[in-house]
């Protein structure tokens, strides 16, 4: 996870100096803000909460009203599961994934430098699940499983971004949605005790709901 994450800030790093001697129309953003996830699935039910993002930009004209951006983005993404702990009480545990992303988008120019709409692929790298560890017995409602079980999700993932962005040159309020491509519960397929305990194979995708603030430099 080290490795990969290290990979991603190297080149971030390189594309940003090597468009940052193109001024015209090109700018270096940072922004923040928070995240609503969803994992979407029928083994077990789950339940959205907030997460925050932050990263950085490299937006460039691509050609007439259209532009490219290049980014790169930490985020913390949770949302919770119905259990019961071996007391047979009804609890939810939060679960949390960490991750660091790149994108590369395709933006339209809606009205120039003031509103845009931005779409593409990103790929997504993310540590397996965590949880505070008095829950880690709790089973599963609908399942035979515990929430330490599940914890092993798919680490490399692929998510569609759709979003519009808004404000003026300086300061910008971004508003996107993603969803992963891929089953990301995917990885648990690999072990045929999980599969039993389950009643078959797993399967879950990823919608996450971002808001954020975009400074250019």
């Amino acid at each position: 996870m080290k490795k990969a994450l290290s990979l991603l800030f190297a080149l971030f790093s390189m594309v940003s100096i090597a468009q940052h001697g193109y001024r015209d129309g090109n700018r270096i953003g940072i922004y923040g803000g928070v995240n609503h996830t969803s994992l979407f699935t029928s083994d077990f039910n789950t339940k959205p909460e907030l997460g925050w993002s932050a990263g950085m930009q490299v937006r460039g004209n691509y050609y007439n009203d259209f532009s490219m951006i290049f980014g790169m983005q930490f985020s913390e993404n949770n949302f919770s599961v119905e259990t019961t702990s071996p007391l047979l009480q009804k609890e939810d545990v939060k679960c949390k994934i960490m991750g660091a992303q790149i994108r590369l988008l395709l933006s339209y120019n809606l009205v120039k430098d003031h509103v845009s709409l931005d779409f593409g692929p990103v790929l997504q790298i993310n540590d397996k699940i965590k949880f505070q560890d008095k829950y880690k017995n709790n089973v599963l409602t609908e399942s035979a499983l515990t929430v330490d079980q599940i914890k092993e999700i798919t680490k490399i993932n692929g998510n569609i971004y759709v979003g519009i962005a808004a404000g003026n040159r300086r300061v910008r309020a971004l508003i996107n949605y993603q969803y992963g491509v891929n089953n990301i519960l995917n990885n648990l397929n690999k072990e045929d005790d999980l599969k039993l305990l389950n009643g078959g194979s797993f399967k879950g995708n990823i919608g996450v709901i971002t808001g954020q603030v975009l400074f250019n430099l």
